[in-house]
């Protein structure tokens, strides 16, 4: 069994409030749980209006499908209309 851990860092321009970041993180994180069965968590940044940091969590027996996983994930973020991708770091365990 192999678990992948991916902390992203995320830039929300748009953000003029607590309750506008956090409806795009919810949205994001609603979207990267139900299209990759994945556990997601905002772990840092809970108080800053347009920077959140995410915590996904991947668990499988090859390292090579959650690196894939993960990749997706990235790019689904990298694409994202009203997020930017300031980093990411992917470490397994």
């Amino acid at each position: 069994m192999h678990i992948g851990v991916c902390t992203v860092e995320l830039y929300i321009p748009d953000s003029g409030s607590l309750k506008g970041k956090r409806q795009v993180v919810k949205s994001i994180k609603d979207r990267v749980r139900q299209n990759y069965n994945v556990s997601v968590a905002e772990i840092d940044g809970l108080d800053l209006w347009q920077k959140a940091v995410l915590g996904i969590a991947c668990v499988g027996n090859e390292k090579r499908y959650i690196n894939g996983v993960l990749d997706k994930i990235i790019g689904f973020l990298q694409n994202h209309h009203s997020v930017e991708l300031l980093k990411y770091h992917i470490e397994f365990l």
